[in-house]
């Protein structure tokens, strides 16, 4: 019997396609590897396997669960330490013999206690700040303003601007729009592009100063997406 997928063709065959459940092509013992990433940041954090079981788990409780080769058993992420996937998203890869689960981690997700168990780099070095896969620069310079505030012992423009408090970060702030502000309508690009790097810099010393993640920002950030501006600002009043 011919299948109703094969008699699809064209844009009905995607459009046929997207309105139906995709499962996974599994191999001869059942598995598929299913690769993770924080759904956040992006960094990619784990590879594991799931059978169709694993995968059942995973979409009716929200919580990430594997099938472990060694154990030969269901396993749920964190189950013994806690450090559960909530998961946001599952995607299949375009010949179905890939899973990507994008999630939000409740801390580290490797077993060694990193945040990625990608920190092993290929030249032999390995990732001490980042834990794994490099991540988007706005969260590498968050990480870097937060053990600025939290050392004891650090001596730096970002720790001075903190231990000088809000007054000082806020006159910092102002100072650097009032910059960007002179340049962004006809000045070079690069005075336009330095400017405001320094501007983004000072508020997010002003988020740290608070303890305001950064990833809170880019959260809401990605919650407008697909809203009209007119529709958001109707939601704040």
């Amino acid at each position: 019997m011919t299948s109703p997928i094969g008699k699809l063709t064209g844009g009905s065959a995607l459009a046929n396609l997207r309105a139906m459940r995709a499962e996974p092509t599994y191999d001869e013992r059942g598995l598929v590897p299913c690769i993770v990433q924080d759904a956040t940041t992006d960094a990619v954090l784990m590879l594991a396997w799931m059978n169709a079981e694993s995968l059942r788990l995973t979409r009716e409780t929200g919580a990430a669960h594997f099938w472990s080769r060694s154990r030969q058993a269901l396993w749920k992420k964190g189950e013994t330490s806690g450090n559960t996937l909530a998961v946001v998203e599952i995607r299949l890869d375009c010949d179905l013999d890939a899973v990507l689960v994008r999630a939000h981690p409740a801390g580290p997700t490797c077993h060694t206690g990193a945040t990625s168990c990608f920190f092993h780099r290929d030249d032999g070095d390995d990732d001490a700040l980042d834990d794994g896969p490099a991540l988007p620069i706005l969260l590498r310079l968050a990480r870097v303003i937060d053990a600025r505030r939290d050392s004891t012992a650090e001596n730096s423009y970002t720790r001075s601007l903190l231990d000088a408090g809000m007054p000082k970060i806020l006159a910092k702030i102002a100072e650097e729009h009032g910059e960007l502000a002179a340049e962004l309508p006809a000045g070079d690009d690069a005075k336009v592009i330095h400017e405001t790097a320094d501007l983004l810099f000072h508020v997010m010393v002003g988020l740290a100063a608070r303890r305001i993640p950064i990833e809170a920002i880019l959260g809401e950030l990605a919650r407008r997406f697909g809203t009209s501006g007119h529709v958001e600002k109707a939601r704040r009043t």
